[in-house]
C-alpha cells in the first residue's frame, strides 16, 4: 500500500501579495487523513477547500472562495504540495492572496521540506483517467487521457522571439518536480505589467518575483533559470490547477496555449462525466504520480 502523506510539523512564512502588494502571512499545518488540502482565511475564520467547485475566478491566477471570502494565486502552493506528494494539509492565510514569493513554487517546496513529510495510515487515493476528455477554444486546447503514471506536455507559442513553438513534456515518474519544474517563475510582458499596475493590479509584481520580457529579450538581470522557463512555469501552474480535482491524477495532460481558465474547464468537464475517471487506492506496483520522483514501494 502507498500511504497518504501530510506535513510533520507546522511551519510559517510571509511574503508580498502579487496583486495587492500587501504583506501576507501563511502557515502550513498537518491535516488528518482523507481531509485533502484546505485553505483558511485566518483573518475571517472561513475555510475554503481546494476543490474545483470552489474556483471563483481564473483571470491572471486561480482564485477559490466560499461566500465573500476568497484566496487568490493558490496554484503555485498547490503545485508544490502535489509535486511533493502531500495529500492532506491545512493552510492558514491572513489575507486574500497566497504570497507570490519569487514567482515560482521553489520557496514553497523548501518550506514543505523544512516542515517534513510523514506517511499516514490510510491508502493514497488517486483519480485514474479512463477515457479522453478535451476542451478547446479557437486555437487553444487541453486534454486528459489514460496513461501510466502522470505526464504533462505543454506547447507555448507567443509572438515573441523567445516564445515561439516552445514545447516541454514531463513524465513525473521519471523526472523530478523539484529539479525540472519548481524553479520556473511566472512571466509577463513589460507593456502588460505596466498596464496592470495602472489598473491597480500586480502591485506586488517586480523583477524579484517574475520573468519580464520586452519586445525581444528578458529584462531580468540574471536571465532565465531554464532555457524554456516560461513553458515550464505553465506546467507548474497546470499541476496546481489539476490538483483541484481533489486527487493526484493517473493519466496524461496535453495543453496548447491554455491557462487557468481552460485548466478549470477541463477539470470541471472531467468531474461531470463519471465514466471518464475512477477513484481508487494507489497500489505498490503502480507508478507514483506527481511526487516529483518515483516513490519507494511499500508492502
Amino acid at each position: 500500500m502507498i500511504a497518504q502523506r501530510t506535513l510533520e510539523h507546522a511551519i510559517r512564512c510571509s511574503g508580498i501579495g502579487l496583486h495587492s502588494g500587501r504583506k501576507i502571512e501563511l502557515v502550513l499545518h498537518p491535516a488528518a487523513e482523507n481531509s485533502g488540502i484546505t485553505f483558511v482565511r485566518s483573518d475571517l475564520g472561513v475555510e475554503i477547500p481546494a476543490r474545483a467547485e470552489r474556483v471563483t475566478d481564473t483571470r491572471l491566477c486561480t482564485t477559490i472562495g466560499v461566500g465573500e471570502a476568497h484566496i487568490s494565486t493558490v496554484e503555485h502552493l498547490l503545485s508544490a504540495l502535489a509535486g511533493l506528494g502531500v495529500d492532506n494539509a491545512r493552510i492558514e492565510v491572513n489575507g486574500a492572496e497566497v504570497p507570490i514569493m519569487d514567482g515560482s513554487s521553489a520557496p514553497f517546496v523548501f518550506l514543505i521540506q523544512c516542515a517534513g513529510i510523514r506517511e499516514q495510515s490510510a491508502a493514497k487515493q488517486v483519480l485514474r483517467i479512463l477515457k479522453r476528455v478535451e476542451v478547446s477554444q479557437g486555437d487553444k486546447r487541453c486534454a486528459l487521457y489514460p496513461a501510466a503514471g502522470f505526464k504533462i506536455s505543454y506547447l507555448l507559442d507567443y509572438d515573441h522571439p523567445l516564445l515561439r513553438q516552445r514545447k516541454v513534456s514531463i513524465d513525473f515518474s521519471r523526472q523530478a518536480y523539484t529539479r525540472e519544474i519548481s524553479r520556473a517563475r511566472t512571466f509577463g510582458f513589460l507593456h502588460e505589467v505596466e498596464a496592470l499596475q495602472k489598473a491597480g493590479l500586480a502591485l506586488g509584481g517586480s523583477l524579484e518575483n517574475a520573468v519580464v520580457l520586452d519586445s525581444h529579450r528578458v529584462v531580468n538581470e540574471g536571465g532565465l533559470r531554464y532555457d524554456d522557463e516560461c513553458v515550464r512555469h505553465k506546467i507548474l501552474d497546470t499541476l496546481g490547477d489539476l490538483s483541484l480535482s481533489g486527487y493526484p491524477i493517473v493519466g496524461a495532460f496535453e495543453g496548447e496555449l491554455t491557462g487557468h481558465d481552460m485548466n478549470h474547464q477541463l477539470v470541471t468537464t472531467l468531474l461531470a462525466d463519471p465514466s471518464a475517471y475512477r477513484i481508487e487506492s494507489l497500489q505498490a506496483d503502480d507508478v507514483v504520480v506527481a511526487t516529483g520522483a518515483a516513490q519507494p514501494k511499500t508492502a
